[in-house]
Formats: C-alpha cells, structure tokens, sequence
C-alpha cells in the first residue's frame, strides 16, 4: 500500500456515504481534516541544537491537592521549579508493582519551544509521585519520539524509542532499568516503526516477562510486518511479522492467561477499531499465529487534526483485559475517544467489553455523561486494576468560557461492574487552553498513559497549566461514596492528620475542636464501605489524638472522616504491608 492510501485509509469506503449525510446538514464540520503525509509521522524538521537547562528562567512547578487526587509536575528542576520555554508531551507510565513509590515517566522532550527536535526525556519519583527527578534525556543530541513505558511483575522499567535517521529510516530502541533503581541501559534494537505500543506480560505463565510491540507498518525500517516480540527479557527481538488487519493507533494487552490482544483502526472501517488475537504468542519460539480477528463496532473512528490538537490524534485506542480472580476475569475493554457516525459529535468517550475473551462485543457505551453535540471529549486513557476496577480518564471541554472552546480540563470516572455502570463524571484539574506551548508542532501529542492498582489510578498526562506544555502526575483514587464536598477538603478547620502516613500497622489521628461538640470519626476503604468507628461521643474542645491498630486490614488506602456537626474533613491513610 502505497503512502498515500496509507495516509487516508481511515476515510475510504463507507466514509463516502457518511460525507454525503454530513453534507446535508448545514453548518455542521466534515471530520478527520486531510494533511500532507509528511505531518502524519514523525520526521526530523529542526536540527538538534545545544540547550543549557540552567541558564532558562524559573516558574513555580504546578502542584495540586485534594484529599481523593493530587498532581505534581514533572518535568521541573532539583528545586521542584518549572523550567520556563521548554516543552514536554506525550507521556507514558511504569510503576513498580514490588514497590508503588517507585515510577518512572518518560515523554518527548522538547529543549526549547522553537524547535520541534525531540529527545527521550524521563524523570522519576521515589516516594508515590509526591516529588520528582528530572535528569534529562537518555541519548542526548538524538532524534527521538513516541515514548512508551512498561514493566515487569519484579518491578524492571522498559522504555521504548521510536528514533530516525537522515532518510526517514525508523527503528526502536529499548531501553532497561534492571536493578530498582533509575538508571537506564544502552539501549537494544527492537525493530518497529512510528506509533508504537509495548506490553509486557505480568502473569505467572508461560508466556511471563515476554514484551510485545507493535507500530505503523506504513512508516517502519521493517518491510515484513509490524510486530515483533522478545521472549528472552528484552535482550534481543525477533523478526517482524504481519498482523491481520493491519490495526494502527492502538494498545496490547496480555490477559491473565497470557493471551495476546492488539487493537487499532483499519483500512476501510470507520466506525470503530479492529482487534486481533493471538493464544500462542506466549510460547517461546512459537510461529505466532492470530487466531481471531473482530471489529468492535463504538459509533465512531479515530481520527485526527481536528481544531482542538491540529497536528495530533484525538486519541488512540486502547485495550485491556480483567485479570482479577473475580466474575470478571478474562473480559476484554476496548475504549477510545472518537468522531461519533450515528450524530455528529467531535469527540465522545466510547467503551465497550466483550465477556467471551474477544469472540463478541456489547453495543458501545458512552462514558462522558454530557449532553451536548458540540463539546469535545479527547484523549482519552484507560487502564484497569489488578482487582477488576477500570478507570478512565479524558481531556473534556464541557466547561469552556465563550470564545475559548477548546479550553479543556481532566475528567475522570470509573467501573466496579465489569463496565455495566459508572461513576459520575469528576472533574479533576482546573481549565487550561491546550494550545499554549506548542514547541514548533501544533499539538499536545497523540496520547497519555495510566497504570491502575488496588489503591488507585497513576496517571501520567500532558497539559498548560502554567501556561506551556508540560508533563503532570496525578494520583486518583476512585472514591464518590464519601461526597465530600472539596471545598471542604482544602478548608482544614479541624486540622485532621495522621502520623506516620503510610505506616504498617499502626498510626496516630489527631485534630483540633475549637469548642465542645459530637464528634464522629471513622474508618472508610476506598469505596466508601464503614471499616471502624473510631469516635462517636460528645467531646471537649481542644487537642485531640486518636491511636488507631489496623494490622489486620490489607494494603490499600484508607479514609478517615472526621464529622463535627455539619462540618466533614478527610485524610487519606495509606496502609503498607
């Protein structure tokens, strides 16, 4: 296929027929605008030029609090301050699963906004994403792009590189941390091309520690396939293979048998994404074989190059599997923000699962509980915890003032029914114009990245909080049955803290009573269910401290809620085993 067709294949076939219905509608937007090929991969336009860090100004590092999220900045100096007139996007994720305090992030790293030249930037926190290292890049002075992170179930970080020459030649290269700490190796050829994804399998079977990945076959150093898999720990890569269908601008997932799913757009279809199968790619030394192919039909396509991120995708799609040892385990969740096909809508936040590990899906749901035809939902990310609970969060304009529409915020909801129900939509940043910043390349990436555990949802994103694009960490814990009102949260009047925080076994509550009042303290988990009540008396103004023992509850994080009449304040417990 040529690099043309290559370029439009989103929009052929039934996308003819789609035009003329749009075409009959007055005023309404055609879709998925058509460019030049050359903005449709990654291409070096700007030579790479020396830029000293300490010689650029300083702002504030953005940071944000709140007793169910927080966010930190991430790219920011030794001191936690912003570096003023660089830009990073394009995020992605590993947590060590041995030792959660440990993550790494990585991103395309721009030195400066006047040149789109991109490097491999990381940084790292040690302590849960509470603050950050940013050392730099990996391979200073090297073109490179398309960031993806994994890791392994002993806690080794993966980062593969898209990188290209003088000829447009593509390749990636994977980097490893092996040794707990925040060093990477020299790197190891890994084939690939342009939009490429990477899964590592975190079961116990025997496929464990294989790393899949996949691209773009249009744009690759490999004229053979776009897939390749790694069966010895990352040390080599095998030869490059087809898939069917040809899925691009989408994820993997590894589900708890170590069956291999990859799903993306195809030729020809326009109203949803194609996912592929495969059983044996877990054997080593196995001819990889696809043995399912389904089209999962969501109201909509993944496109690109609309107003709100010109350059950029509205988003990729993404799968992942259950793999919790509850009723849900080894359903499938393919979500993605996408143009609707039935209504015209720039963008909505469409789900849909299959209960047969991939043979056949449900009617696609919509996420982003808005009513209107006109907002734009993109962005979008899902991930899903090792206890069933799928999270999602999306980049929403629902709240934009009059004459700034793509002003955006972070949305989040979440699922503790196989997807049947979700939570009400939360807003979790504050509005932001995501066309500040661009580093000579209009658009703030083609995606974000999160990885889900028992105790919540590590989100690594991109945004202009400070008014240039940036890399933020936010932490979410998915908890709507407390209903604390987040005023509340930031208004400490009672002062209500615990010590040490996390702890093991056991820690200290303690506030303040300006005056004699009821007083009922309580012990919730995540989801809001009652664990212990603490207090539930009368007590006398002044210090308080409570001296609480929970070595018989699991890891997890915890509430305490503090009830003064009307009055409600939180903290957030982090109980460690």
């Amino acid at each position: 296929m040529n690099s043309f067709n290559r370029l439009f294949r989103p929009f052929t076939g039934k996308f003819s027929i789609y035009c003329t219905f749009l075409l009959s509608m007055v005023a309404l937007p055609l879709f998925s605008q058509q460019v030049p090929a050359t903005r449709l991969h990654e291409t070096i336009d700007d030579a790479y030029k020396q830029v000293s860090r300490e010689d650029m100004g300083r702002s504030p590092g953005y940071r944000f609090d709140t007793t169910t999220y927080f966010t930190r900045q991430v790219n920011v100096d030794a001191n936690g301050d912003n570096i003023t007139g660089d830009a990073a996007n394009e995020p992605s994720i590993a947590v060590d699963p041995t030792n959660p305090n440990r993550i790494v992030i990585g991103w395309r790293q721009f030195d400066h906004v006047y040149s789109n030249f991109r490097q491999a930037g990381y940084g790292y926190s040690d302590d849960g994403g509470e603050t950050w290292t940013f050392p730099g890049v990996i391979d200073p002075g090297v073109f490179r792009s398309d960031p993806v992170l994994d890791f392994d179930k002993n806690g080794n970080f993966y980062y593969n590189s898209l990188t290209v020459d003088n000829d447009n030649n593509m390749w990636c290269d994977v980097y490893r941390i092996n040794d707990g700490g925040f060093e990477w190796d020299e790197g190891t050829y890994a084939q690939g091309g342009d939009k490429q994804w990477m899964r590592i399998d975190r079961t116990d079977g025997l496929g464990s520690d294989n790393i899949y990945a996949d691209w773009n076959q249009s744009y690759s150093i490999c004229n053979t396939g776009s897939f390749t898999r790694s069966t010895d720990g990352g040390d080599s890569y095998e030869d490059c293979i087809p898939v069917n269908g040809d899925p691009y601008w989408g994820t993997l997932a590894v589900g708890p048998d170590g069956e291999l799913y990859e799903v993306g757009a195809s030729n020809g279809y326009y109203d949803g994404v194609l996912v592929d199968k495969s059983n044996n790619a877990k054997l080593q030394g196995s001819n990889i074989q696809w043995d399912m192919t389904t089209w999962v039909p969501l109201d909509g396509q993944l496109s690109g190059w609309t107003n709100i991120n010109p350059s950029g995708l509205l988003g990729q799609a993404w799968i992942d599997v259950d793999k919790s040892d509850g009723p849900g385990r080894g359903y499938v969740y393919v979500m993605a923000t996408v143009e609707r096909i039935s209504f015209y809508d720039p963008g909505d936040v469409m789900f849909s699962r299959s209960t047969d590990g991939g043979l056949t899906w449900d009617d696609p749901v919509r996420i982003n509980d808005d009513l209107s035809f006109t907002n734009t939902q993109w962005m979008g990310t899902m991930s899903v915890a090792p206890d069933g609970r799928i999270d999602v969060v999306w980049l929403d304009t629902r709240k934009a003032p009059s004459g700034h529409p793509d002003n955006s915020a972070l949305y989040y909801s979440f699922s503790v029914d196989h997807g049947e129900t979700w939570s009400p939509n939360k807003r979790i940043s504050e509005l932001f114009n995501p066309h500040l910043g661009y580093p000579n390349q209009n658009k703030m990436g083609d995606y974000f990245d999160m990885v889900s555990d028992e105790n919540g949802a590590h989100l690594a994103w991109a945004n202009t909080l400070n008014g240039e694009e940036d890399v933020c960490y936010t932490h979410i814990t998915p908890s709507v049955v407390l209903g604390i009102d987040e005023k509340n949260q930031v208004n400490k009047a009672f002062n209500l803290r615990n010590y040490p925080n996390p702890f093991n076994s056991k820690t200290s509550l303690s506030y303040f009573l300006p005056e004699t009042k009821p007083v009922a303290l309580n012990l919730y988990d995540s989801y809001g269910k009652l664990v212990k009540k603490l207090v539930n008396q009368v007590q006398q103004k002044g210090s308080k401290k409570i001296d609480i023992e929970v070595s018989s509850l699991p890891a997890g994080i915890y509430y305490a809620r503090l009830q003064v009449e009307n009055s409600v304040e939180t903290s957030k417990l982090v109980v460690i085993k």
